[in-house]
C-alpha cells in the first residue's frame, strides 16, 4: 500500500471572529479570486475619478452643473470674440513637426492668452509631413499663403515659447516689424540681432521682405537671415519695452534631451548658411497641402495643415539626410 503524497498548498489567514478574510471576502478565497477582485475595485475606482471629474462643457451640460462636481486640472476659461476688439485680426502661424506634448500645451495658453488681452486671432499650425529635414520658413511662407483674407498681421511663433506676462503687446504692428521675445526677455537667446522666438509683422511688411528664405532646412539660421531682409526693406524693427519680467517673460518648455533639435550641417550647406538669399523667398515656395483640419485642443480652436515640401536637390542637397 502506498501513501498519496500530498501537494503543497496555499493557505491564507482568515479572521476567526467572522469567518470571513481580512474581514470583508469570503473565508475560501483563492489567489484568483483576490486579485480578480481587486481589479474590478481599481477600475470602478478609475470610472469615479473620471466621471467625478470637470471636462469639456459640451460634454458635461452647463457651468452651473460643472461647479458642483469636483475639480480635475482645469481647461482655460472660454471668452467669446467681441468685434469691438478692434478690426485687426492675428494669424498666429506655427511651424511644427512631431512635438505634440508641446502642442498640447501651447494651443490652449495661447488661445487663453489672446482673449485676456482682447486679441481677435486664428491659430495656424503648419505640420510639416514630408520626409525632408525640417524647414520652419518655408512652413511660415506656406502659413502666410495660407491664412486667408481674414487676417491682416502674422505672429512667426515657436510652439514651445508661451507668454506669461499680459504686458506684451500683441496687437497690430503698425509702424513695423514687432520682437515680442526680444534678447532681453527670452530665456536662452539674448545676442542683439536676434529676431527668433515670436517675431509680428504686418502682411503688407511681411510681403515687402519676400518673406522668409526656404534654402534652410535643419534647425537655425533662417532667423538671422530674416533679420537681413528686414533691413534690406527698409523696416525698423521694434521690441517691448517697460517689461520687468526679464527672463521669466516666457516659459520654454522644449526639453532638449527629449527633442533633440537637427543642426548638422550638409555639403555646401556651412558655407550657405551665412549668405543672404536674394531671390527665394514668400512666392518661390514650392509645397502642397494634404489637409487641412479645423481641431480644438481642451477647448481652443485651431486650424492645422498637413504640408508637403518640395525640394529641388541640385539646388538644395542638404533638404534630405542622404
Amino acid at each position: 500500500m502506498y501513501m498519496t503524497r500530498r501537494k503543497p498548498a496555499l493557505y491564507l489567514r482568515e479572521d476567526s471572529r467572522s469567518g470571513l478574510f481580512l474581514g470583508f471576502l469570503p473565508r475560501k478565497c483563492s489567489i484568483f479570486n483576490l486579485f480578480l477582485t481587486c481589479l474590478i475595485l481599481g477600475f470602478l475606482s478609475m470610472l469615479w475619478l473620471q466621471l467625478s471629474c470637470t471636462g469639456d462643457v459640451s460634454k458635461r451640460g452647463t457651468q452651473d452643473e460643472m461647479s458642483s462636481q469636483k475639480s480635475c486640472p482645469q481647461v482655460p476659461r472660454t471668452v467669446n470674440e467681441d468685434p469691438s476688439w478692434g478690426p485687426h485680426r492675428l494669424a498666429l502661424l506655427v511651424p511644427f513637426r512631431e512635438r505634440f506634448e508641446e502642442l498640447m500645451s501651447f494651443v490652449p495658453h495661447m488661445h487663453q492668452y489672446l482673449l485676456q488681452k482682447k486679441i481677435l486671432h486664428h491659430i495656424f499650425i503648419i505640420n510639416q509631413v514630408d520626409h525632408y529635414r525640417f524647414n520652419r520658413a518655408s512652413l511660415i511662407n506656406v502659413g502666410f499663403l495660407e491664412s486667408g483674407n481674414e487676417t491682416d498681421y502674422i505672429a512667426m511663433h515657436d510652439v514651445d515659447l508661451l507668454p506669461l506676462n499680459l504686458d506684451l503687446d500683441y496687437g497690430f504692428p503698425e509702424k513695423g516689424p514687432f520682437h515680442v521675445a526680444s534678447p532681453e526677455l527670452h530665456p536662452l537667446y539674448h545676442y542683439k540681432t536676434y529676431v527668433g522666438g515670436i517675431l509680428m509683422l504686418t502682411k503688407q511688411h511681411y510681403e515687402m521682405c519676400n518673406g522668409m528664405s526656404n534654402r534652410f532646412w535643419g534647425w537655425g539660421r533662417e532667423d538671422d537671415e530674416f533679420y537681413r531682409r528686414i533691413k534690406g526693406a527698409g523696416l525698423q524693427l521694434f521690441r517691448p519695452t517697460g517689461i520687468s519680467t526679464g527672463y521669466k517673460t516666457f516659459r520654454h518648455i522644449h526639453d532638449p534631451a527629449w527633442r533633440k533639435r537637427d543642426q548638422k550641417r550638409i555639403a555646401a550647406q556651412k558655407q550657405e548658411q551665412f549668405k543672404v538669399d536674394r531671390e527665394g523667398g514668400l512666392h518661390s515656395v514650392k509645397y502642397r497641402v494634404e489637409s487641412r483640419s479645423e481641431v480644438t485642443i481642451s477647448g481652443a480652436p485651431c486650424t492645422v495643415l498637413n504640408v508637403l515640401l518640395e525640394c529641388d536637390l541640385g539646388d538644395t542637397p542638404w533638404c534630405a539626410f542622404n
